[in-house]
C-alpha cells in the first residue's frame, strides 16, 4: 500500500519534471520569506523534495540551485521590507502577538552579527525575524547579501542532497 503510493507520486514527479524546477524556486523563496516560513513546513518539505529528486531520477542541479536562488531572494526581499518598516514592524502580526521574538532575536543577531543570517536558515522562528532584523539594524547590505547567499546554497544542499541520497538508495 505505502510502496504503491510512493511508486504513484514518483511516476507522477517523471510526467511533471518540467514543473520540478519552478515548484522548488517558489518553496525556497516562501521558506525564507519573512513570518511566510512558519505556516510552510520548509524543512519538511525540503527533505521530501530531496528524497523524491533521489527517488525519482529528476536531475539535483537545478533543484538545488532553484531552492538557493529562492531562499536568498526570500531572505532578501525579509531584510528589504525590515529596512522599510524599521520600528513599525512590531506592529506587525506576528510580531506583535509575540513580542518576545524581536528582542531574541536582536540578542542573536547583535550576538553573531552576519553569521546569525547563515545560523536562522536552520532555526525558528529565527528564520522568521533575523533577515528582517538585518534590516531594521541597518546591517550593511553587502555583508548582508555575501552572508545570505552563500548560506543559501549551503542551506539547500545540506538539506537536499542527503535526502536525494537517500532516494537513489531506495530507488
Amino acid at each position: 500500500m505505502i510502496q504503491d503510493a510512493a511508486n504513484a507520486v514518483i511516476a507522477f514527479l517523471q510526467d511533471h519534471a518540467a514543473y520540478a524546477v519552478p515548484i522548488a524556486f517558489i518553496l525556497g523563496f516562501l521558506k525564507a520569506l519573512a513570518f511566510v516560513c512558519m505556516v510552510v513546513p520548509g524543512i519538511t518539505i525540503m527533505l521530501a523534495m530531496g528524497t523524491l529528486i533521489g527517488a525519482s531520477g529528476i536531475e539535483f542541479m537545478p533543484i538545488w540551485l532553484a531552492v538557493s536562488l529562492g531562499a536568498g531572494l526570500g531572505d532578501w526581499v525579509s531584510y528589504a521590507i525590515g529596512y522599510r518598516m524599521k520600528d513599525r514592524a512590531r506592529h506587525v502580526w506576528p510580531l506583535s502577538r509575540h513580542p518576545e521574538w524581536l528582542p531574541r532575536g536582536e540578542r542573536f543577531f547583535r550576538r553573531w552579527g552576519a553569521m546569525s543570517v547563515a545560523l536562522c536558515r536552520f532555526f525558528s522562528p529565527l528564520r522568521a525575524t533575523i533577515p528582517l532584523l538585518c534590516g531594521i539594524f541597518e546591517m550593511p547590505i553587502l555583508v548582508f547579501q555575501f552572508a545570505n547567499w552563500v548560506s543559501a546554497f549551503i542551506w539547500a544542499w545540506l538539506l537536499l542532497a542527503p535526502a536525494s541520497f537517500v532516494g537513489a538508495w531506495l530507488r
